[in-house]
Order: C-alpha cells, then sequence, then structure tokens
C-alpha cells in the first residue's frame, strides 16, 4: 500500500489484518467517527437477518460486539452432511411424535461433549422456531402447561405422579414427566429409579417418563432441564411435570422454569412451618398435604390449616392469584380431580392477566444467564494458566497456609492478568 493510501485510509492495512468471522460478511467503511477517538469506524456487516458482528475502531484498539439476531442458517452451517442428516432425523421425528427420537435428543442435549453440544443447539434452534410458529397459530397463547413439583422425601411424589398421570391421560392429555435424581458425590451415579415407582403410568403411550442425573448441580436441576422442556414440548407433550429433588434449592432453580410451582407435604412429619422455611413457601403457587387418608386425616387437616394461615402472612408473588393449601390423597384419589380443576385456574387467570406470558419472557433471560455462569466457571477451570495453579492453591488452602478468599482473589487476578 502507497504512503498516500496509508495517509488517507490509516486504518485500511488494520482491517486488512481483521480476520473475518465468515466469508460472507462484507467490510464497509464509512466516515463516522467514534465521539471519544476521532477515528472512522469500520463495521462488519451480513445481510438482514442473519448473525452479525462489528468490529469498531477506538483509541484503544479494535473492539468486537456482537449483534444478537441468530437465525437456523447460522446453527447448521458448520455441520458436515452426516451431521445434518442425523438433526434432520431427530427433528422429524421428534416433531412427528416418536418416543425413540425425543429420548435420542434429551441424552443429545445432556451430553458434555463439545460437539454434541453444538448439535444440541441445532436441533434446540429448529424446536424453538417450530414451536413459536404453532404458538403463533394458536393466537399467541402458549400450547403446554408447565408444573414444576417438590416436596421432602416421603411426600408420596411418585405415588401422587402416577395417578395424577394416568387421570390426565384418559382425559385426552400427553403427558411428560422429567424426574430429576440426585447423583453421588463420591461415584457420580444416580439410581434413576423413578420409573419403577411409576409402573403404570410408563406403560402409558400417552405418557414420557424421563429420569435425570443432577451430575452434581446446586439444587437438583439439571443443567439441560430447560432443554428438556423444551423437547418435550416440541414432541407434542401438553404438559410438563418436572419433579425435583428434596426441599432446598431446587425449588428456586424450577421455579425459573415452570408456569406453576406445586409443593407437596407429608403431614405428621414434625414442625412443619419451621421445616419448611419461609423462603420456600413464598414460591409455592399451591401447597398441597398428601397422605390425606386413615389415621392422618386429622393431622393433614391441621397442617392446612396452619399453611392458610402462614400464607396469609406472606406477600404474594402475583397480582392476580392467592396461593392455596389443598388436601389430597393418592391412594384413595381423593382430591386430585379438585386439585387439577385448580391448576386449570391458576393457568386460565395468569393467562387472561398476561402474567403467564412476562413470566416466561423473565425465565428465558434466566436461563440465558445461568447457562453463560456456568460456562465461564468452566472456562475459568480449563484455562491454560489457570489449570495448573488450581491444584497449588487447593494444597495451600488444605493446609491453612491460605484463606479461601485469598486464594479465590489470586487466582481471579491470575486470570484476568492472563491475554
Amino acid at each position: 500500500m502507497s504512503i498516500p493510501a496509508l495517509l488517507l485510509h490509516p486504518y485500511q492495512h488494520l482491517l486488512s489484518s481483521l480476520r473475518v468471522p465468515s466469508p460472507r460478511l462484507h467490510c464497509v467503511l464509512h466516515s463516522g467517527k467514534h465521539p471519544a477517538s476521532r477515528a472512522p469506524s469500520a463495521e462488519l456487516l451480513k445481510p438482514s437477518g442473519h448473525h452479525c458482528t462489528k468490529w469498531t475502531l477506538l483509541s484503544g484498539g479494535p473492539r468486537r460486539a456482537l449483534c444478537a439476531q441468530a437465525t437456523l442458517k447460522d446453527h447448521t452451517e458448520g455441520l458436515s452432511d452426516k451431521e445434518q442428516r442425523f438433526v434432520d432425523k431427530l427433528y422429524t421425528g421428534l416433531v412427528g411424535r416418536q418416543r425413540a427420537c425425543l429420548a435420542e435428543a434429551i441424552t443429545l442435549v445432556e451430553s458434555t461433549h463439545a460437539r454434541k453440544k453444538e448439535l444440541a443447539q441445532a436441533l434446540l434452534q429448529r424446536v424453538l422456531t417450530h414451536h413459536r410458529e404453532q404458538e403463533r397459530l394458536n393466537q399467541g397463547k402458549p400450547l403446554t402447561f408447565r408444573v414444576g413439583l417438590s416436596g421432602p422425601p416421603g411426600a408420596g411424589k411418585s405415588t401422587f405422579i402416577e395417578y395424577f398421570g394416568k387421570m390426565l391421560t384418559e382425559r385426552g392429555h400427553r403427558l411428560s414427566v422429567l424426574a430429576v435424581d440426585p447423583s453421588s458425590c463420591t461415584s457420580g451415579g444416580s439410581l434413576l429409579g423413578d420409573k419403577t415407582r411409576m409402573i403404570e403410568l410408563s406403560r402409558d403411550m400417552n405418557a414420557y417418563i424421563r429420569p435425570s442425573p443432577t451430575s452434581g448441580t446446586l439444587g437438583g436441576v439439571t443443567r439441560t432441564t430447560n432443554e428438556a422442556i423444551l423437547l418435550c414440548e416440541g414432541g407434542g407433550y401438553d404438559i410438563i411435570l418436572i419433579e425435583t429433588v428434596g426441599v432446598g434449592q431446587s425449588e428456586f432453580a424450577v421455579a425459573d422454569m415452570v408456569d406453576m410451582f406445586v409443593l407437596l407435604l407429608p403431614p405428621a412429619g414434625g414442625d412443619e412451618l419451621q421445616g419448611i422455611k419461609r423462603g420456600i413457601i413464598e414460591m409455592a403457587d399451591l401447597v398441597v398435604v398428601t397422605k390425606s387418608d386413615g389415621d392422618l386425616v386429622v393431622p393433614a387437616r391441621r397442617i392446612q390449616a396452619e399453611y392458610v394461615s402462614a400464607l396469609k402472612l406472606l406477600r404474594r408473588r402475583s397480582g392476580v392469584w392467592r396461593p392455596k393449601v389443598i388436601r389430597i390423597s393418592a391412594r384413595s384419589g381423593e382430591g386430585i380431580s379438585e386439585m387439577w380443576d385448580t391448576m386449570r385456574e391458576f393457568q386460565r387467570v395468569m393467562l387472561a392477566s398476561g402474567e403467564l406470558a412476562t413470566k416466561r419472557q423473565k425465565q428465558q433471560k434466566v436461563w440465558m444467564w445461568n447457562l453463560i455462569q456456568e460456562n465461564i466457571l468452566e472456562h475459568f477451570k480449563t484455562h491454560p494458566s489457570i489449570r495448573e495453579q488450581i491444584p497449588l492453591m487447593e494444597r495451600k488452602v488444605l493446609s491453612g497456609a491460605l484463606s479461601p478468599g485469598l486464594a479465590a482473589d489470586l487466582l481471579l487476578k491470575a486470570f484476568k492478568s492472563k491475554p
């Protein structure tokens, strides 16, 4: 390049050295100036509707800004013919309501393999596009009802889901149950025994039960539970039940991915209001006292009255729905039909007020940030400059030479100082 040309376009040589993310990008020089640097800016553009990447030249050097307009084409571009056929097969089988394809698709999104993650995202984007189109044809209303179920061990969650699920399928619904099993901290394995406790429901062709290990995920809700919900909806299941592990952090995690959160509590469990903390009660849209039959009817009524009084003291999460407390018995079936009527009333009220649509939109953002946090932590732990220092810091913390806080600060500083 000649000296006069460099004087006229001092940034053109720099732009030519930048690696363009895609051959379909166009580099456009314009006379716009950054307010701080007074330097011309260069922009890499793609045709409208595509994912675009911008390069802006500032006084501190080039800075990349992402333009988040991804399309289906961007998610499938890097796939080989074999991978494309695999994704097409899963998608076609999924929307065709083939249970085997749904099971294979959930297995794919649960994989931690880098390439399989890319295939999973390509599949999820196609399913999401299909699902949004179906909702548009339904006047923008959700086609599915997502319900989170949780409660302490012994509350009878599996027994309830078996009876409740059979009732729903007999009424023409298609039910999917995502049962999350805790993983062993020692071996990493899970029992995945939920199907053995739902024998009749697991044989029902209008029901699909998928046990998933937590794999150490905090709160018992797996990393891919949201993706599994989307795949089940794409497979034509209109009611999705997510059964979480125990009582604690899992309630807050599942509340960010369902329309309605139901808390199941057994009677005669001791000091109930102390055992189930205030924060968990506040998350519940419906509190259900189980096993209300035989000798447990009297304690079940007492607990119901206690929770009715307790809920009056708590701040309501919804402007149109007041949480209710009911009693049921999965053994006799008492109260379960009335419970479903209450759940349908909740859905109707939330839809009419617009709160349900707003809630789902907020959940999408929470889902995105949860995945970002998880991926950032994984990137931090596997970074070449940090990976070697982590064992050393851990030994110093174990020996008492460093406090955990100081060790964390040193690792973070080392990470930030690396390019």
